[in-house]
């Protein structure tokens, strides 16, 4: 087991509490609700890319990318443990939650059957019923693709990073998850190379987090008020890039705190937020819903609640039904 690096957590929790606000609405928007989709187009387009340099940075700083194709095999077994068996678990469990709950409660983008749920989840993807799932297997694939394509050689990381920079801009099919795989790998890599570079990488963030941080707000009121979906997407590369020292150099100063402590308190439970948050926050909706709308004024109440139950019902899933469990505990940690 590493040790963990402070900031490194700090700007997990951050993230976190990003990737949740996102998932407040899935793909039916409320009606009369005009401020929250310029604030999701806004952190849609930079806040996985974020996550995923986190990832790179992470697989950089603690070795898993220094041992070569030496370690590919055992690298493959634990990340499939750790990544892939959440990722078909959560998917099944999603799939059979949605057309069970159909039945009883509004819920979002419901398969028109169990076999079209299937293709969606591992084959068109893009159809997925349960889309939120698609960083654990894209993250798996860049993991994996790049410990062997690197073999232990960190010099050889800016040929890689340049070939991604590259293939990122060509349309790709949604099959397999292979459009996300390409269009951030661009994000694991630089982490990747921020995770080599340390400790210069920290010294240039600490320089540079005011500037960029700066751009980056400018950049994303411009996508809040301006940018339609397919510009948003164009904008995430540089935006992307941007928050890599924006926002991680912004954690390093967080003093502490309050905070600080609730950030770590969400950083170090991310893992199981991100797998729990979209099931938590269907049941509030389905359930809020059979009681009052939440279009116009209603959805100021929504919000919070929805919030609230993406965070803190997966951290009460983990402790008072995963405790119980040690191999779901230990998978989800």
């Amino acid at each position: 087991m590493h040790n963990r690096r402070t900031d490194i957590d700090i700007a997990k929790g951050f993230a976190i509490l990003l990737v949740v606000f996102g998932h407040l609405v899935a793909r039916q928007d409320p009606e009369g609700v005009h401020w929250y989709e310029p604030l999701r187009r806004a952190v849609y387009a930079f806040h996985m890319p974020f996550f995923l340099y986190l990832s790179g940075l992470v697989a950089a700083v603690f070795g898993f990318l220094s041992s070569g194709r030496a370690g590919l095999r055992t690298a493959i077994k634990l990340r499939a443990r750790r990544l892939l068996l959440p990722f078909f678990g959560l998917g099944l469990l999603v799939l059979a939650g949605k057309l069970v709950a159909s039945r009883f409660l509004f819920v979002d983008h419901v398969p028109s059957s169990i076999l079209a749920g299937l293709n969606g989840l591992f084959w068109y993807t893009e159809e997925s019923p349960a889309l939120s799932v698609w960083y654990l297997f894209v993250l798996f694939a860049l993991s994996i693709a790049t410990l062997w394509l690197l073999d232990g050689q960190s010099r050889k990381l800016p040929w890689l990073l340049a070939a991604s920079l590259l293939l990122c801009w060509l349309p790709m099919p949604a099959y397999l998850y292979v459009d996300r795989v390409f269009a951030y790998a661009p994000f694991f890599l630089m982490g990747a190379a921020a995770g080599f570079a340390e400790p210069r990488w920290s010294q240039m963030m600490d320089r540079a987090w005011p500037w960029t941080l700066a751009a980056l707000l400018a950049g994303l009121i411009c996508v809040a008020l301006w940018a339609r979906s397919g510009e948003q997407e164009a904008l995430m590369l540089p935006l992307g890039a941007l928050s890599m020292l924006a926002l991680h150099g912004a954690m390093r100063r967080i003093k502490p705190g309050r905070t600080q402590t609730a950030l770590l308190f969400f950083g170090r439970y991310s893992f199981m937020i991100y797998l729990g948050n979209t099931i938590c926050i269907g049941v509030a909706k389905g359930v809020m819903l059979r009681f009052i709308s939440w279009n116009g004024v209603h959805f100021l109440f929504y919000a919070p609640v929805l919030l609230a139950a993406g965070l803190f019902g997966p951290i009460a899933l983990k402790h008072y039904g995963f405790a119980r469990m040690p191999a779901l505990n230990r998978l989800t940690d």
